[in-house]
C-alpha cells in the first residue's frame, strides 16, 4: 500500500485592496491586520499539532507572504517553494503533479497556498465533488490522499475558517 499524503489547502489571508495604489495585482500585499489574524489562525494550527514538509505557494506577493507566515509559526519551520501551477488560473494537473513529484521526495505533509477560486475547485475534484467549495481568506482544509493516487479521491479530514482556527488557539 501506498503512502498516505496529508494535504493542507490554504486561502491567503486578507490582502490590500485592488486599485490604484496596486496597479499590478501580484503585488498586492498583506494587510497589517490579515497579517495578525493569519498569524493568530496558525497558532490555532500548532494547537491541532500541525507540522509540514514542505509549503507550496503561489508566487503573488499575498500568498508568498501568507506561506511565509505559515512556515515560521509552525513549532518545526517547513521549507516554502514557490510554484507557478498555484497562480490563479493555473492549471490543477500541474498541481497534482507537483504533489506527485513532492510524494516521490518522502514528503507527506505539503500545504498549498493559493487564491479562489481555484484552491475551492481544486478541493472538490480531489474530493469528488462537483463545483468547488467556497474558502474565506486564511482558512485551511485538510484532505488525505493515497500517494499512489495523487489526482484523488481524497478523503477530508477537516475544513475550518480563520476563526476556528483562532478559537483553537485560546
Amino acid at each position: 500500500m501506498a503512502a498516505i499524503l496529508e494535504i493542507y489547502l490554504v486561502r491567503h489571508a486578507i490582502a490590500a485592496e485592488r486599485g490604484p495604489k496596486y496597479p499590478d495585482d501580484r503585488k498586492r500585499p498583506l494587510t497589517p491586520d490579515g497579517i495578525k489574524r493569519f498569524k493568530e489562525a496558525v497558532a490555532g494550527l500548532v494547537a491541532l499539532d500541525m507540522e509540514l514538509d514542505i509549503i507550496l505557494t503561489s508566487p503573488l506577493t499575498r500568498a508568498e507572504e501568507t506561506a511565509a507566515l505559515l512556515s515560521v509559526g509552525l513549532r518545526k519551520r517547513a521549507p516554502v517553494e514557490t510554484l507557478e501551477a498555484l497562480s490563479p488560473g493555473g492549471k490543477s494537473t500541474a498541481i497534482v503533479e507537483a504533489v506527485a513529484k513532492q510524494a516521490r521526495r518522502h514528503r507527506r505533509r505539503i500545504a498549498l497556498v493559493g487564491h479562489e477560486p481555484d484552491l475551492g475547485e481544486l478541493t472538490a475534484r480531489w474530493l469528488g465533488a462537483r463545483g468547488h467549495v467556497a474558502f474565506r481568506k486564511g482558512a485551511v482544509c485538510a484532505i488525505e490522499l493515497d500517494s499512489a493516487m495523487p489526482a484523488g479521491p481524497a478523503t477530508l479530514q477537516w475544513f475550518l475558517p480563520p476563526r476556528a482556527l483562532r478559537r483553537l488557539a485560546s
